[in-house]
């Protein structure tokens, strides 16, 4: 198997174990530990243990990394799981959050206009509609 298709494995499979643990964690946190399948248990249960020894980061990054090794085999890579890369920062990532500029008093005087504005399609609709039905009841006649 090439290299390229160890790295697509590798790269859907760590997407997947991140995916995987935190759903795990969450659910367990939730009281659905029962619900979960027994690998994820095992993995859980290896992850709580860990926690009495080392941080919580440290004992998240070693567990996805464990059920990350777990996929990748299971996945059909070749040999040990290749170390995953590092996250690079992507735009959703780098979101800046503005502030909404206030309105001033001449905008808050004319706040009713996107209303009307709205409002005014609908309106010629309805008339129109109207102006039909009075033709062709005329017509008819």
């Amino acid at each position: 198997m090439s290299s390229s298709s160890n790295a697509s494995i590798a790269k859907k499979a760590w997407t997947k174990a991140e995916a995987d643990f935190a759903t795990w964690l969450m659910m367990a946190k939730l009281g659905g530990f029962d619900d979960l399948p027994p690998n994820a248990q095992s993995f859980l249960t290896n992850y709580r243990t860990r926690l009495e020894t080392m941080t919580e980061a440290e004992s998240t990054a070693l567990a996805a990394r464990e059920v990350y090794s777990a996929y990748y085999n299971e996945m059909g890579g070749v040999g040990a799981a290749p170390e995953p890369k590092p996250r690079t920062a992507t735009t959703a990532d780098k979101v800046e959050r503005r502030p909404k500029p206030q309105p001033s008093l001449s905008a808050a005087r004319h706040s009713t206009s996107p209303v009307i504005r709205r409002s005014l399609p609908a309106l010629l609709i309805f008339a129109c509609m109207v102006a039909l039905i009075v033709a062709y009841r005329i017509l008819t006649q």
